[in-house]
């Protein structure tokens, strides 16, 4: 049995019931075995894959509250510090009923490589709570933010753990974490990302997921003498990143043909229409039915099914695990030449492998929707220096910092003779800067 295998069936024995962790420890870690064959008799010796498979710290701790009603209400709230070599742990807070510890790892696993695709001084970190905001009133999110920050902020700190939003925390919750944070340590400080632009937020920061995953999008494309322009895009979201991704597709020549939410989806055949989209979504805070009944050219369609449109590019920006292997194939049919990930681990393993031995491009996760960390750690950079860079400064290093991305997931692609596998180039060039920093750092 290989090093990875060993390490693959010590660590999934030793975390049942964990299904999202056990997926992408076993898609990152077979992925990286010819990088890890290089230098196996070490990275043994050093139980390097060992430490990095297991957190170096998980947090999990109630959060007692009191709804508008006066009943105290008890959720479940975690932190996981997963790897520290490349810098400060970082990594959103997602507020989600789905959100367990399993869930979590998975995405703070994740958040490991991507961040270190970066190029930046980032480690890998994520949190959350089985809070769900949905109904609540602001006031009742408030009571919840202020009594999850009274744990987690013993946990955090400006060189130590950096937060962000995720699913269920925006800029609100993110306020209001903030401001509690502060109140408690009495320290005006970068802990938290995605702030509000009077307080230290920065500029592009909420368009950052999605217009990184489109000019990760473009430069696969491009590689492969293709371009955006005129091509008709499948989107399934209609949060942040879905929203922001269909804004940058427009100004690059594509045509965003679709969205979705929990309800349902909806196919427009002149085009989402952006402007509709956001004043439902981030200002109403409606459904997707609500788009198709103030929009004649657009289908509304209950439940699941998107992947059934007919287009040129899929963008899967809703949550893990959407792209199944029978969407896959029903996107092959339709002649789809690229798939990029705008979600965290939005498709299966089984789907991805069917997708990719179809030729069609395949942008993974944690090189295509690494453009919010990017831009949260250009955030930090702000904060530390007291500086409020301009939207063009953040984008167009955002920008670099997309086409470097696409570049090392290249050259690694290449280096180990399977060009073209994207996913396989973004999980070695990841892995290979933060081994090299955990060897230099010693048994830590």
């Amino acid at each position: 049995m290989s090093y990875v295998d060993e390490v693959i069936a010590k660590i999934t024995k030793e975390n049942p019931g964990e299904p999202e962790f056990h997926q992408t420890l076993n898609e990152v870690l077979k992925s990286i075995e010819v990088a890890v064959e290089e230098n196996e008799d070490i990275y043994r010796q050093d139980g390097l894959l060992e430490r990095l498979a297991n957190p170096e710290r998980q947090i999990k701790f109630r959060i007692p509250w009191v709804d508008d009603e006066g009943q105290v209400q008890v959720n479940t709230g975690y932190r996981v510090q997963f790897n520290s070599a490349l810098g400060p742990y970082k990594g959103g807070l997602r507020f989600h009923p789905s959100v367990n510890l399993g869930i979590i790892k998975f995405l703070g696993f994740e958040q490991i490589f991507k961040n270190s695709l970066t190029g930046l001084p980032i480690g890998g970190g994520k949190g959350g709570s089985d809070f769900d905001p949905k109904g609540k009133s602001d006031r009742e999110v408030m009571k919840f933010c202020q009594s999850f920050m009274s744990e987690l902020y013993r946990h955090i700190g400006a060189d130590q753990d950096v937060p962000a939003g995720d699913i269920g925390v925006g800029g609100r919750e993110i306020g209001y974490l903030y401001g509690q944070y502060k109140r408690i340590t009495k320290n005006y400080e970068g802990v938290l990302t995605g702030k509000g632009l009077t307080f230290g937020g920065s500029l592009a920061r909420t368009e950052a997921t999605g217009y990184g995953l489109l000019y990760f999008t473009n430069e696969i494309l491009k590689a492969n003498n293709e371009t955006m322009e005129g091509k008709d895009i499948i989107v399934s979201g209609s949060g942040n990143v879905a929203i922001y991704a269909i804004e940058k597709a427009k100004q690059l020549g594509g045509n965003p043909i679709t969205a979705t939410d929990s309800t349902g989806w909806v196919y427009d055949s002149e085009g989402i229409d952006l402007e509709l989209l956001k004043e439902i979504k981030e200002i109403k805070r409606g459904r997707m039915s609500d788009y198709a009944a103030e929009r004649s050219s657009a289908e509304y369609h209950e439940g699941k099914g998107v992947w059934s449109v007919k287009g040129d590019i899929a963008l899967p920006c809703a949550t893990q695990n959407e792209l199944t292997i029978d969407d896959a194939k029903a996107l092959v049919d339709n002649g789809v030449i690229c798939v990029s990930e705008g979600a965290n681990m939005p498709t299966t393993l089984d789907a991805t492998d069917y997708l990719m031995d179809n030729d069609v491009l395949f942008g993974p996760a944690k090189a295509a929707n690494a453009g919010g960390v990017a831009v949260s750690a250009l955030e930090m950079s702000q904060n530390s220096e007291r500086l409020h860079w301009t939207f063009d400064e953040v984008d167009n290093r955002l920008q670099n910092i997309m086409k470097d991305i696409f570049i090392q997931c290249n050259s690694a692609s290449k280096r180990f003779d399977a060009e073209k596998n994207y996913v396989m180039g973004a999980n070695i060039a990841g892995f290979e800067r933060v081994a090299e920093a955990m060897q230099a750092q010693g048994i830590v």
